[in-house]
């Protein structure tokens, strides 16, 4: 059985090893378009009537593929920075 059902989205704030950028030209600290290789394994769930649940989300691999800065549209200049520095420091 196949499924038109589109492929499940994710929103919102990621835990864990967070990577943080800056960019050099504009000085943003906060919006950045990034494209990502993931490679997943999942529990896919249909119910009775067709919808698909997506469940146990597992990433095996990732890797950042290009960032640009959403405010000038840099993408040369991207930085990223070292986890132990805050953006308090960056002002």
């Amino acid at each position: 059985m196949t499924s038109d059902s589109a492929p499940a989205t994710t929103s919102g704030s990621t835990t864990g090893d967070a990577v943080r950028y800056r960019c050099a030209s504009c000085g943003n600290l906060t919006r950045f378009d990034v494209v990502t290789t993931r490679k997943t394994t999942a529990f896919h769930h249909y119910s009775v009537g067709g919808d698909l649940s997506i469940e146990d989300v597992e990433v095996l691999e990732e890797s950042v593929d290009d960032v640009t800065c959403r405010w000038c549209g840099n993408g040369k200049g991207i930085e990223v920075l070292e986890s132990d520095t805050s953006v308090a420091d960056q002002g």
